[in-house]
C-alpha cells in the first residue's frame, strides 16, 4: 500500500476487480465500484474547498455511505472524526468544537441532532442533493502524497472520568496495527476468501480498524449491519456464509440463547472478541453449543486498537487475552517504572509502530521519548506468558490501604445463576476510605444478603461488596461495554441530592429537638 490508508482500497481494486468488497441492505458493492465511490468522494471533498488536514465529522449509522465517506476524506488528505451515532447533541457539538471539524456527513438517522449541534459548521445528508453532487461531480482526487505521520483519523476516547479526548492516529499507526494483524498465520487473523461479520459500530476503533481496515489490507468481504438484533445477525451469518466474526462480548451472550447456534455457525472458522471481557461461562457455552473457540484480544483506541491476541499464540482459554502482536513489545510495570515479577501485577506498558502521536491537539500524553506508552491498564503474565487484564488502573478501588480490582469482584458475582449482568465501583466510605458497591441486573430471588455471603466465601473480606443495589438496566458504550463513566456520574449525583436533602431536612427540624452537638457544629459551619 501507499501512505495513505485509503490507498487499500485501490490495491485490493487492482487484485479482485470484481470481487464483493461490502455487502450491506442486501446490496454489493465490488471492490473497482467502491474504488470509484471513495475516488469520487474524495474529488467532492476536495472541491468543496476543505484544505489538507481538515477535520470532517462523521455521524453516519454502519453503511456503504460509511465506509466511502471515511475512506473518501483520507484519500482526500482530510482527518475523520468518527461520531457516536447514538450522542446527543450536546456531546455531539462539542466534539465538533474540540476538533475544529469544517464539515459534517450525516445520514437521515441523525440529521436531528447533527442540525441541533451544528451552528456554523455545513452538513452534507447522505442522500441529499448534496451528497449526491459529491459523489457524481467529475473532479479527480488530490495527487499530492501523503506523510505517514499525517493525521487520518481523530478518534475521541470514552475515558473513564471527564471530557473525552482526540486520540491522534496517524496513515503510519493505523496502516502498522493492519501489518501487524495481517502477519498471522496460525491461524490467519483474516484472508482475501474471508466473509466477515461486523455487527459493531464503525465509530469505534475496533470496527473501523481492526475490522473494516483490515477487510480493506486483504481485500475480504465485509458484511456490514445497520443495528444489532440477535436473530438477523445471525441469519445473515448463514445467508452469506459468513467465515470471520468479530465483535464484543454481548453479541455473543445474545447469541447463546438462539436456537439452532452450531448449524449457524457452521461455516464460521473464527469468532473474534473484544472491546470488553469475555466471561469464562460465555467462553464455555459458546465452544460446547457452537463448536468454536473464542479467540479474545485487548486492545486500545491509542494502539489503532489491537495490542493483543490469542491468535498470535494458538491458545484460546478463558480469562486470556493473548500476546503481543508482531512489532509490538509489552512489559509490566510498577509505578515507578521497573518490571515486576512473573505473575504479579502491574501496568501495562507498550511500544510499536502502531502507537498514537499523542492526545488532540498538541500530542500532549503521548509515547515517551523511547516510544513507551503506559497503558493505565493493570494485568499480570500467567504461566504460558499470555496476558491476563486485572483492571483499569483509575477503576482501583482502595479500601484501608489495600487494592481492589473491580473486575476480579465481577467475575464473582457474575458466577451466581440469576445474575444477569454486573457493575462494581468504589464510592466514599468513612472508616476505609473506599468501599465496595455493587450494581446488578438479575433474577428477583437473588437478595443482598446472598450476594455478600458468596463473595465471602471466594474474596478477603475487603474485597466484598458492602452496598449491592438491583438496577432494571446499566448504561452501556456503544460497544456493549457497561460504561463506568456513566455509573460514576449518577452516583455522584445521588450522593449530591442525599447531601441536599439532609441539610434541607437538618434546617426545617425545630432547634429544640436538634441533638446538642448537631446544633453546636451547625452554629459553628454557619458563624465563619
Amino acid at each position: 500500500m501507499g501512505a495513505n490508508l485509503a490507498d487499500l482500497v485501490t490495491d485490493s481494486a487492482v487484485r479482485s476487480p470484481d470481487a464483493p468488497a461490502i455487502i450491506c441492505a442486501d446490496r454489493t458493492t465490488s471492490w473497482s465500484e467502491l474504488e470509484r465511490l471513495v475516488r469520487a468522494a474524495a474529488g467532492g471533498l476536495t472541491a468543496r474547498g476543505l484544505l489538507r488536514g481538515a477535520r470532517v465529522g462523521l455521524l453516519v449509522s454502519n453503511s456503504l455511505e460509511f465506509v466511502v465517506s471515511y475512506f473518501g476524506v483520507l484519500r482526500a488528505g482530510l482527518v475523520a472524526v468518527p461520531i457516536n451515532i447514538g450522542y446527543t447533541e450536546f456531546e455531539v457539538r462539542y466534539l465538533l468544537e474540540q476538533s475544529g471539524a469544517e464539515l459534517l456527513i450525516c445520514d437521515a438517522t441523525t440529521s436531528v441532532v447533527a442540525a441541533e449541534a451544528t451552528p456554523g459548521v455545513p452538513i452534507v445528508q447522505i442522500g441529499s442533493e448534496d451528497w449526491r453532487r459529491l459523489l457524481v461531480g467529475k473532479n479527480p482526487p488530490p495527487m499530492t502524497p501523503t506523510d505517514p505521520e499525517e493525521l487520518a483519523v481523530l478518534m475521541f476516547t470514552s475515558g473513564t472520568s471527564g471530557r473525552p479526548k482526540g486520540a491522534m492516529l496517524s496513515h503510519r499507526a493505523l496502516g502498522a496495527n493492519l501489518d501487524q494483524l495481517a502477519a498471522l498465520d496460525q491461524p490467519h487473523a483474516m484472508t482475501a476468501e474471508d466473509v466477515v461479520l461486523i455487527v459493531l459500530p464503525l465509530f469505534h476503533s475496533y470496527a473501523l480498524n481492526g475490522a473494516l481496515g483490515l477487510v480493506a489490507k486483504t481485500g475480504a468481504t465485509a458484511v456490514i449491519t445497520s443495528r444489532f438484533e440477535a436473530a438477523d445477525a445471525l441469519s445473515m451469518v448463514a445467508k452469506y456464509s459468513a467465515t470471520v466474526v468479530t465483535t464484543a462480548p454481548p453479541v455473543y451472550t445474545a447469541w447463546l440463547a438462539q436456537p439452532g447456534l452450531d448449524a449457524r455457525l457452521s461455516r464460521v472458522r473464527l469468532l473474534i472478541s473484544g472491546a470488553a471481557p469475555l466471561s469464562g461461562r460465555i467462553f464455555s457455552e459458546l465452544l460446547e453449543l457452537g463448536g468454536l473457540p473464542v479467540w479474545e484480544g485487548y486492545g486500545m483506541t491509542e494502539a489503532s486498537p489491537v495490542i493483543t491476541s490469542t491468535l498470535v499464540s494458538g491458545r484460546a482459554k478463558p480469562g486470556s487475552v493473548g500476546v503481543p502482536l508482531p512489532g509490538i513489545e509489552l512489559k509490566i510495570c510498577d509505578e515507578a517504572g521497573n518490571e515486576v515479577d512473573d505473575g504479579d501485577p502491574g501496568e501495562v506498558v507498550i511500544r510499536g509502530g502502531n502507537l498514537f502521536s499523542g492526545y488532540w491537539p498538541d500530542g500532549d500524553d503521548g509515547p515517551d521519548s523511547d516510544g513507551w506508552w503506559r497503558t493505565s491498564d493493570v494485568a499480570i503474565l500467567d504461566h504460558d506468558g499470555d496476558l491476563r487484564l486485572v483492571d483499569r488502573r483509575n477503576d482501583l478501588i482502595i479500601v484501608s490501604g489495600f487494592n481492589v480490582y473491580p473486575r476480579e469482584v465481577e467475575e464473582v458475582i457474575g458466577m451466581l445463576p440469576g445474575v444477569t449482568e454486573v457493575a462494581v465501583l468504589g464510592i466514599p466510605h468513612p472508616y476505609t476510605g473506599e468501599t465496595v458497591k455493587a450494581l446488578l441486573v438479575a433474577s428477583d430471588d437473588l437478595t443482598s444478603d446472598a450476594i455478600v455471603a458468596f463473595c465471602q466465601t471466594r474474596l478477603a473480606r475487603f474485597k466484598c461488596p458492602t452496598v449491592v443495589s438491583f438496577v432494571d438496566q446499566l448504561p452501556h458504550s456503544g460497544t456493549g461495554k457497561i460504561s463506568k463513566g456513566s455509573l460514576r456520574e449518577r452516583l455522584r449525583l445521588e450522593v449530591e441530592a442525599a447531601l441536599a436533602q439532609a441539610q434541607s431536612d437538618a434546617a426545617e427540624q425545630d432547634p429544640a429537638e436538634q441533638d446538642p452537638a448537631e446544633q453546636d457544629a451547625a452554629e459553628r459551619d454557619t458563624s465563619g
